[in-house]
Order: C-alpha cells, then structure tokens, then sequence
C-alpha cells in the first residue's frame, strides 16, 4: 500500500519523466478512468434497480428525470470505453517496447490479467440497461462461451435461469458493481507496486 501511494503521489518528479515520451503514461491515464467509472458507477447505483422487471425503467428515470442523469450515463459509457481503448494501447506499447520480457514477464502477466479483467467488466455492465440490444448482444456472447472448453459450466454459472432472468442479470450486476472492481484495484495496486520495486531496470523510469 505505501508502495502504491508513492506510485499515485511522489514526493519528487524528475524533470525528465514529465516529458511526453514513448509510454505517454498510457497506464497513469487508464487508472484515471478506472477511478472515473468507480464515481460515476456509484452514482448511477443510486437509482439503478438490478431486477430484470425494473432495471429498463430505471435507466429510463437516470436518462429522463435525474438532474445530470443523462450526462453520467454518457460519461460513464464513455469512459469505459476510453479505458478499453487506453489499455489496448498501454498493452501494444509494452509489446512493442519489449517491456514485457524478464525480469518483468510477471508484471506483463498482472497487466494482461488487467485488460481480461475491464473486457469482462464491459461485457457485464452491457447487458445492465436491459434494453433489446443489450439483450441479444449478452445472448449472442453467452452462446459463443458454450463452444470453448469449460464454457458451458461458466454459461451456467452466468446464466442459471435465462438471459436477462432476475438472477443472472443479479450476477451480472454483481460482478460488475463489486467483484471485478475490486479485482482490478488489488491487480493495480500489486502492477504499480512492482513498477516501483523494478524502477532500476526499466528503460524509461
């Protein structure tokens, strides 16, 4: 944790590393929306109602009668979709960069399990507004799951009744209201932990 906070607030900042270079603190920006999606996501849980017979109209009210309801669903839509985007891209630099060879293949591994993690966490905030193309898209993904190994017990473990059924769509929400977040920030505080404890052989700390 001290580790982790010294990464977020150093007490001294070379000169040389506020320069944009060739990582364009792509990671740094990331977090920045993972924290972003964390506010806005518990806001918009103030009104959200995981039941399949209400969560259509309760993204209805957060759109139509909720003061700046609107703009935070978009921020929060946006935002998860800049995260995406950020840590493909932080991804294929550190590809690129050959960042992710020894002494740092662990880190490259908690990374990559870093990116699984927010794709999984899109895919099971998609089916939350409940509305027709969520739905199918939720129902599309799910049975594409069935065709690789051990993708029939995940498909039942998600889906034990149907597709937007009381309880998967329980699961759905809790997984991506609770479980993945806290996955994330534990793998970040352990990728930020190891940047520090690596500084020494990094190219470009």
């Amino acid at each position: 944790m001290r580790d982790f906070l010294r990464h977020l607030f150093p007490r001294v900042v070379l000169r040389a590393n506020l320069r944009i270079r060739y990582t364009f603190c792509l990671g740094g920006m990331a977090f920045t929306l993972f924290l972003l999606l964390g506010l806005s996501g518990v806001l918009l849980a103030f009104y959200y109602q995981p039941h399949s017979a209400a969560a259509y109209g309760s993204i209805l009210l957060i759109e139509e009668q909720v003061f700046g309801g609107h703009f935070l669903h978009s921020l929060h839509r946006v935002a998860a979709n800049g995260y995406l985007l950020l840590l493909f891209l932080h991804t294929l630099r550190v590809i690129l960069t050959g960042a992710y060879r020894p002494p740092r293949q662990w880190n490259w591994l908690i990374g990559f399990s870093l990116l699984l993690l927010a794709l999984f966490s899109g895919y099971t905030g998609y089916l939350l507004p409940m509305d027709q193309l969520a739905l199918w898209a939720t129902q599309t993904g799910m049975e594409l799951v069935r065709t690789v190994p051990l993708g029939e017990l995940f498909y039942r473990f998600m889906v034990p009744d149907q597709v937007g059924g009381p309880l998967s769509l329980l699961r759905f929400y809790l997984l991506h209201v609770v479980v993945l977040p806290l996955l994330t920030l534990l793998l970040c505080g352990l990728h930020f932990y190891r940047i520090r404890k690596q500084k020494g052989v990094l190219p470009y700390l």
